[in-house]
């Protein structure tokens, strides 16, 4: 792309837009908060009833910024109804539902965990849908960052690693990560279109596509109270992990790529960590410094364009 068009792109977006590494950091700091919240409301909202409000709720809060893009963006829209109603159907409604679904039944723990697989999904359908294979750089950072998360789940010891226990809640889990990585790969097929106008589309369709879903859930007697435990959840899944974190995902993968971008899932335990520490008051200990390290000495090696490509980069282009 010339320097002229990549000006042109970043007057357009933002700056912050434009950071691919902080927005994808930050969608993990969201996601992480996201898992311990979905454990914590267990028994007291039920999980499609919580990601289909979750969604609704930030689809009226977009509304109002993405409405101009989206009239402008309407054309493409319609001619790509069927593309964009798969990307909400796998990134939306399923990926999700199923997540929270899992975590009535495994803990927090096990699903930060789980997360960390999460990259290995995304390189195996690149692979399968493009023919992408990981470079030798992407597959030791990525080796390296889930040896950071797993010294941290099992607190350095390799005897807690071992007995962590999975149940059937944790399979969910795993199904909702290799829908995740379907999106995260097949998101390269999106119509160009305006950021928010992507994001309101995907977030309607698959609030749409829960509605009876979640309807079938109050029907069969799973209701919730509302309290202030449920007003504060609410408002937090409807804008940080789903609107900002949607959003900074999504830019972050069209800026560095599906497999670059995968490995800051690895973040999502490390935060979990974080939280943990700061909100339950877990001490902080050697082998949280020792994971951290990993974890993003990994995605530094992961994320560093190649030679080649830097090499490109640098070579003037025909004007």
């Amino acid at each position: 792309m010339s320097g002229a068009g990549v000006e042109s792109r970043s007057r357009t977006r933002g700056w912050l837009l434009d950071q691919p590494y902080l927005l994808l950091s930050l969608t993990s700091l969201f996601w992480a908060g996201n898992t311990v919240l979905g454990r914590f409301v267990v028994g007291h909202i039920p999980p499609v009833t919580f990601a289909c409000i979750r969604w609704a709720g930030a689809l009226l809060i977009l509304l109002p910024f993405a409405l101009p893009h989206l009239l402008r963006d309407w054309p493409t829209i319609r001619r790509h109804a069927g593309l964009l109603t798969v990307l909400a159907l796998t990134g939306i409604s399923t990926y999700n539902t199923m997540a929270y679904y899992g975590l009535q039944y495994t803990t927090a723990i096990n699903g930060l965990l789980l997360q960390s697989i999460g990259p290995l999904f995304v390189a195996l359908w690149t692979f399968a849908l493009f023919g992408d294979r990981l470079s030798p750089r992407q597959a030791a950072g990525i080796c390296i960052s889930l040896t950071g998360v797993l010294v941290i789940i099992a607190h350095g010891s390799l005897a807690v690693l071992v007995g962590i226990a999975f149940n059937g809640g944790d399979l969910w889990f795993l199904v909702a990560l290799l829908v995740y990585g379907f999106y995260t790969a097949w998101l390269r097929r999106r119509p160009a279109m305006h950021p928010l106008s992507l994001l309101a589309v995907l977030i309607g369709i698959g609030a749409l596509l829960l509605i009876p879903v979640a309807a079938w859930e109050v029907a069969s007697g799973k209701t919730f109270v509302l309290d202030a435990v449920t007003f504060a959840s609410f408002a937090y899944v409807c804008v940080f992990p789903s609107l900002l974190g949607y959003l900074f995902l999504n830019c972050g993968i069209e800026l560095i790529g599906a497999n670059r971008a995968a490995p800051f899932l690895y973040l999502v335990p490390v935060f979990g960590s974080i939280l943990a520490i700061g909100l339950l008051g877990e001490r902080f200990e050697l082998h949280h410094a020792i994971g951290y390290a990993l974890v993003f000495a990994g995605i530094t090696i992961a994320t560093r364009p190649s030679r080649q490509a830097t090499v490109r980069s640098l070579r003037p282009t025909n004007k």
